[in-house]
């Protein structure tokens, strides 16, 4: 127990049979329970946590029959603590690479009030994340954290892919978890499903840990880029719709939808007098100035709509 509050640790784990064990042996004393959500693993993962229940009767094996997505063993993890009344729930990789001795900077936004989920960021000045993490991957890390910040509306979170959380029960018992992404990508669609419900969260400066000759980041550049983007599109599409029109209204709505229908026309029509321009047709004044104003007034819409949707997610 901490500061009055139980406090649950959820880890996905799959194939971690070498590094589950000094990931468990690290848990300290703060946590009340401990659950290890086995996706499948192929490997002797499951023995390993059953020896350390062994020792230490706080953690606890959940098996999934089949491998089912490291966001649907997450889900099962928080599905877990909620129904055991735990205040919050820690998630952390079974892979070693989480540092739990900084586990108090996590929760104390939450049980504050401050909050009501908090979120690893390896990049902040000094801890880090610059240095030790492969160039290859610093630009599709930062490409995907721009298009999560649109589809979340939480601009100011920084790390999107940072697995390194803790969220409220509340949070927990309030998202329909059957409809959130189960596979790679989950931890920025989570975001959509909390913006959703206008929970606020925290960047939580932590320490980037990359052990040697260990597989790192499931980020593999454009493949992943590719993978994930279309589910932040429809994510971002479900919750403008959801929270802004559907469960409430706001003037953004109108601003998205005008801005994403005008600068779509406005660059598709200037294609088009470039290309009469090109054969000698010619284009008259009034057609670039009706084409100027549809790029400049669509522009202007989507970069309203997102000063107010940034303000409703702070």
């Amino acid at each position: 127990m901490y500061r009055d509050r139980k406090i649950s640790l959820v880890i996905p784990a799959r194939n971690e049979q070498r590094l589950i064990r000094p990931t468990l042996e690290n848990v300290p004393e703060l946590i009340d329970k401990v659950f290890v959500i086995d996706d499948g693993s192929t490997d002797n993962t499951a023995g390993v946590v059953r020896e350390i229940h062994d020792k230490d009767p706080r953690v606890e094996l959940i098996q999934h029959g089949t491998n089912q997505g490291v966001g649907q063993a997450i889900i099962t993890g928080y599905r877990r603590s909620a129904k055991e009344k735990f205040d919050i729930a820690v998630v952390v990789g079974g892979d070693n690479q989480m540092d739990l001795s900084e586990v108090r900077g996590f929760l104390d936004p939450i049980i504050e009030g401050e909050v009501d989920y908090t979120k690893g960021n390896r990049f902040v000045h000094g801890m880090g994340a610059f240095e030790y993490m492969p160039k290859r991957r610093l630009v599709p890390n930062m490409l995907i954290s721009a298009v999560t910040k649109i589809a979340s509306g939480y601009y100011k979170v920084v790390d999107v892919v940072d697995g390194y959380t803790a969220i409220s029960r509340r949070a927990i018992e309030a998202i329909n978890w059957d409809t959130a992404w189960k596979g790679y990508g989950y931890p920025m669609e989570f975001l959509i499903q909390l913006n959703m419900r206008s929970f606020k969260i925290k960047d939580v400066p932590r320490t980037a840990v990359y052990l040697e000759g260990e597989r790192q980041s499931q980020i593999k550049g454009l493949r992943y880029a590719m993978k994930v983007t279309p589910m932040l599109v429809r994510g971002f599409f479900w919750r403008i719709f959801h929270k802004y029109a559907l469960r409430n209204f706001h003037p953004l709505f109108f601003f998205y939808v005008f801005g994403l229908i005008l600068l779509p026309l406005g660059l598709i029509d200037g294609l088009y007098l470039i290309y009469k321009q090109i054969i000698g047709r010619g284009v008259s004044g009034p057609q670039a100035v009706l084409d100027a104003l549809m790029l400049i007034t669509g522009v202007q819409f989507l970069l309203f709509a997102m000063l107010f949707d940034m303000q409703e997610s702070h």
